[in-house]
């Protein structure tokens, strides 16, 4: 990358920062160093476009890049960038702010990361690195997250609300006393009884979030995956949440699962959405507000494959200690 020489002209240097994935290459590039394939998978843009933009930024002297082995290396270095061009960055950095579009790319910029540790490790380490294949080789991909479930109380009836085809329904019913699995749309509730039909524990209703056919504190526990985003107005479905959950028994936990809040509007024409994501604020502030103690909060990490927005995951606690403010 050049320091010194002639300038670039200033409508050069604007033109070649003119289309917002360029920005946000920009972006990742000063962060961290990173290869054609990961900038790729970040940006979730096919691997010829993204050659095309990181080729005119390079041309274009906002970029250095290097061979390691096959592949080409890239990355923006803002104190070797010309005074025309470091000026312009700072200025245009400064005006992006935060956007979910942004924070989507952080996410999986991280998950990215986190699998070029994975395999260096496996790298430099051969059996280390074959261990988790070798594991999935024999007993399977799902082992660990089912085992992970035993740790549920033997005795919780367990509510599934929004079961869908009963994906959660049927992992959950083995470790609980009984699944209540419920939808509000009579052809999902169809796919989850052809589904689990011979699952003696599981049980099925007919009803919506806002409106459950529960008996107050009659359940430990509500799961409501990908559910929440499709509800007008999430706030009587909280309540019935608090209001069907008992605290005893150390129970009186919902766990919501949905998307961290993004701005990809077509979601509200192509799949009905009602809600573009959640931010953590807005469901704690409801929560509470229902009458839940506590909320854990965690982001789940992005899987650099998946193509939707970022996911998290929310304990809404009766009774109990945690992370209430």
């Amino acid at each position: 990358m050049k320091q010194t020489g002639a300038p670039h002209q200033i409508t050069e240097l604007i033109a070649n920062l003119s289309e917002m994935v360029r920005l946000r290459v920009l972006r990742l590039l000063e962060a961290e160093e990173l290869a054609v394939g990961e900038v790729a998978k970040v940006l979730q843009l096919p691997q010829s476009t993204v050659s095309r933009h990181l080729r005119l930024l390079a041309e274009g002297g906002w970029l250095v890049r290097r061979s390691e082995g096959t592949a080409t290396l890239y990355q923006m270095i803002a104190d070797e960038l010309s005074i025309e061009a470091r000026a312009l960055w700072v200025t245009i950095r400064d005006q992006l702010g935060a956007s979910a579009e942004l924070e989507e790319d952080d996410r999986r910029l991280r998950a990215v990361l986190a699998d070029r540790r994975l395999d260096s490790e496996a790298f430099f380490g051969r059996v280390a690195g074959q261990w988790d294949e070798l594991r999935n080789s024999l007993f399977g991909e799902e082992f660990t997250t089912r085992a992970l479930l035993s740790l549920l109380p033997r005795g919780w009836v367990v509510a599934d609300l929004g079961c869908g085809t009963g994906n959660a329904s049927e992992i959950m019913a083995p470790y609980a006393e009984r699944v209540i699995a419920i939808d509000h749309s009579g052809p999902m509730l169809e796919a989850a009884r052809k589904r689990l039909g011979d699952v003696p524990n599981v049980s099925f209703f007919e009803g919506r979030l806002e409106r459950l056919p529960l008996d107050d504190d009659s359940v430990d526990a509500a799961v409501c995956v990908l559910v929440m985003h499709h509800i007008p107005d999430i706030a009587p479905a909280l309540c019935e949440l608090r209001r069907v959950l008992r605290a005893d028994r150390n129970g009186g936990v919902a766990l919501i699962v949905d998307m961290c809040a993004h701005d990809r509007v077509d979601y509200r024409h192509s799949m009905g959405h009602q809600h573009l994501g959640f931010s953590e604020g807005e469901i704690r502030s409801l929560a509470l507000s229902a009458g839940f103690s506590a909320v854990d909060w965690w982001e789940l990490p992005s899987d650099p494959a998946g193509k939707g927005p970022g996911l998290f995951a929310a304990a809404l606690r009766l009774g109990a200690t945690g992370d209430s403010g």
